[in-house]
């Protein structure tokens, strides 16, 4: 009997640990997105100004972001290249911004280093 509640929890705790593993495919919120992005600018040393500035300027963009992406499914057809486009149009405008509070090095470590990391990663397509 004990060996069978053993088997049966080792094998529950083995499922929920490869549910888990997956990620359960939930989006995050455009302020989970800010929260995140705004911990990764952390290597920017960023003055308590500068730092309020950007994270209303990230917030702008995400909140905005999922407005735009709510629309676009809201319609039924998500266009993989208008949605492409209106993202270069958005990030460009933010970057914008961003310019004027980072300094030009700090902008291109952003540009370098921090934006690649702040775009969701899939894992490659098995096709």
């Amino acid at each position: 009997m004990k060996k069978q509640i053993a088997l049966l929890l080792t094998t529950a705790l083995l499922s929920f640990t490869a549910v888990n593993a997956q990620g359960g495919g939930q989006r995050q919120t455009p302020e989970e997105r800010t929260k995140a992005t705004m911990e990764k600018l952390a290597p920017l040393n960023l003055d308590a100004e500068a730092t309020k500035k950007t994270e209303a300027i990230f917030a702008d963009y995400n909140t905005t972001w999922q407005k735009t992406m709510d629309e676009m499914r809201a319609s039924g057809s998500v266009d993989r290249d208008a949605m492409m486009a209106k993202r270069k149009e958005q990030s460009d405008a933010r970057d914008v911004k961003l310019k004027a509070i980072f300094s030009a090095d700090q902008m291109k470590k952003w540009k370098d280093e921090i934006e690649p990391t702040t775009r969701q990663q899939r894992p490659p397509s098995n096709n």
